[in-house]
């Protein structure tokens, strides 16, 4: 498996996983990555996370299959 890696940029504190999931194309929908979340198949700092909603803030990394999302503000993209 091929990892992938990208960085997003959020422009508040924080952001919920599900949207940072659709923010990044992961997710076709918000009830998509919710099911992806529900599943046990999302893990936020190399922890398996199924928290919906958990607060996902700069210097967090997401991983979904095999696909990394490397968090940062946008102020650190400017």
């Amino acid at each position: 498996m091929n990892e992938q890696s990208m960085t997003v940029a959020i422009r508040t504190d924080s952001i919920e996983l599900y949207k940072l999931l659709k923010l990044a194309d992961i997710a076709a929908s918000g009830g998509e990555a919710k099911y992806m979340i529900s599943e046990g198949m999302v893990s936020v700092n190399n922890e398996p996370e199924s928290r919906k909603r958990r607060k996902i803030v700069a210097r967090d990394t997401v991983e979904y299959d095999g696909r990394r999302i490397s968090v940062i503000s946008a102020a650190e993209r400017e």
